[in-house]
């Protein structure tokens, strides 16, 4: 088993804030609204004070993202030391959202030869990589794919990508390279691609790449309803290691009439 501390702390790095300030035992996050990830508050320490403490702390988050308009999101994981944020939070009516799955395995064989079609690597994404992965998980247009470029290139990574037999993309995923561990993210398969192995390819090189890296083990996030996922990851080696989900808080509705 991983280190639930250590795991949070390869995530935090994996997908870096473009905004990122440390509150006490909290670590604020913002980058223009972009992927729930980058745009959370993660309690690294969530339980160490008491429940006024914490409801202060929650206002003072609040206040942080107001300035960047943003909503006050939480990252919060499925674990003991949740439990007096979660009670703060039940008791301000914050919504549960995006509950995801941590899965980790160990380093791949490296020795056993490549089967199926050849998968490109690169250590940035290009502009196809781009393109397919952001049709396929994308919130937004050139703008916020942008952002989104600046935080996968903010931490060293490797991007795959797999064409089909006419060249053309199907299925993409990045490796980020953290601290001799390797996380999977952004694994994206096009829509006339899908059921036919692309995505296990793309798998099965990043894992290969990584362990050729000598890389300690591998984790990655797959969304709790996401059963065909995370079955394609078990039987890639991976094991559940807990999870998270993310707490909004609630909107605000401006006064009515005239």
């Amino acid at each position: 088993m991983v280190e639930q501390a250590l795991l949070e702390d390869l995530m935090d790095k994996a997908w870096p804030a473009l905004d990122r300030e440390e509150k006490g035992q909290w670590v604020l996050r913002a980058s223009e609204g972009v992927t729930q990830r980058a745009n959370s508050v993660w309690p690294r320490v969530p339980d160490q004070a008491g429940h006024d403490s914490i409801a202060r702390s929650v206002q003072a988050a609040g206040r942080w993202y107001r300035t960047r308009r943003l909503p006050l999101i939480f990252q919060v994981f499925t674990d003991p030391r949740s439990k007096a944020l979660n009670t703060v939070l039940d008791e301000q009516r914050f919504t549960r959202q995006s509950e995801t799955r941590i899965m980790v395995r160990g380093a791949v064989d490296t020795s056993v030869a490549e089967t199926g079609p050849a998968v490109e690597l690169s250590d940035h994404p290009t502009g196809e990589w781009l393109d397919l992965w952001w049709s396929v998980d994308g919130r937004g247009g050139e703008a916020e794919l942008s952002v989104a470029r600046r935080i996968l290139t903010a931490c060293p990574s490797l991007y795959a990508l797999l064409r089909d037999d006419d060249g053309v993309p199907a299925a993409v995923g990045r490796l980020a390279l953290v601290e001799g561990w390797g996380g999977i993210y952004s694994m994206a398969t096009s829509p006339a691609h899908r059921r036919r192995g692309y995505g296990t390819r793309v798998l099965q090189e990043l894992l290969r790449a990584g362990s050729q890296r000598r890389l300690e083990g591998f984790w990655l996030l797959v969304t709790s309803a996401n059963q065909g996922a995370r079955d394609l990851y078990s039987r890639a080696g991976f094991t559940d290691q807990g999870g998270y989900l993310y707490r909004q808080a609630p909107l605000k509705r401006a006064p009515g009439g005239c």
